[in-house]
């Protein structure tokens, strides 16, 4: 999944950053909510931290454009104002949940799975695909227990793929759900990882999951 954090805040910003790095998330960081509105057209994101109180555009005006632009992005707001009129009002407008501060951060990422869940219309964290259980609460793919030992890369890729089922998708396009915006693009980096998760699955004896259709890209069936 591909997160983008709106928050005006330098201090809650570092905080939600380390915290989502550490936990092998893929991530932007916008200040403002200009610049959430320039994100948010540019790159495709499954989740959306939108704080309310923004400078130059505040976050109710943003979810309120982000919807009239059929922005299809699962959006999570995460403010200081607690009132049911100010949970009412952003669930209203597009909101798909909202988070009082301060909060548990274990919380939110927890809210954050559940809201991607809900994009792909999948009800359980695990996903069974062949012989391999991909558990996105524990974001780790197992065949019979055994766990399959993928660097945040490689579980980031295929999760992608396994919440796509089915479609098949591009380097170009998987290279951008799998680095923020500022990151140096690497040609072979999907080529690379691919390998390495088929590597990997064969090595605990599970059947191959990851096709490749020539010239387009590859897919989970």
């Amino acid at each position: 999944m591909k997160i983008l954090i709106v928050e005006d805040s330098v201090r809650l910003r570092r905080a939600l950053s380390e915290g989502f790095q550490r936990s092998g998330f893929v991530f932007d960081v916008a200040a403002d909510g200009q610049q959430g509105s320039i994100y948010a057209r540019t790159f495709e994101y499954d989740v959306i931290i939108l704080d309310v109180m923004l400078p130059k555009l505040d976050g109710l005006s943003l979810l309120k454009r982000l919807r009239n632009q059929q922005n299809i992005a699962q959006i999570l707001i995460l403010s200081a104002k607690d009132g049911v009129s100010d949970r009412v009002r952003g669930l209203e407008l597009g909101a798909d949940d909202y988070m009082v501060k301060p909060f548990a951060f274990d919380e939110l990422v927890a809210r954050v799975k559940t809201l991607v869940r809900r994009r792909h219309q999948i009800k359980q964290s695990a996903i069974e695909v062949g012989q391999l259980t991909i558990d996105t609460a524990k974001r780790q793919a197992q065949k019979s227990g055994q766990v399959i030992p993928l660097t945040p890369a490689e579980y980031n890729l295929l999760e992608n793929l396994v919440l796509r089922r089915g479609r098949v998708l591009s380097k170009s396009l998987l290279q951008s759900w799998l680095s923020d915006s500022s990151s140096e693009a690497v040609s072979n980096v999907i080529e690379v990882l691919v390998s390495n998760l088929r590597r990997k699955i064969r090595r605990v004896g599970a059947e191959q999951i990851i096709q490749t259709k020539r010239g387009f890209g590859y897919y989970v069936e």
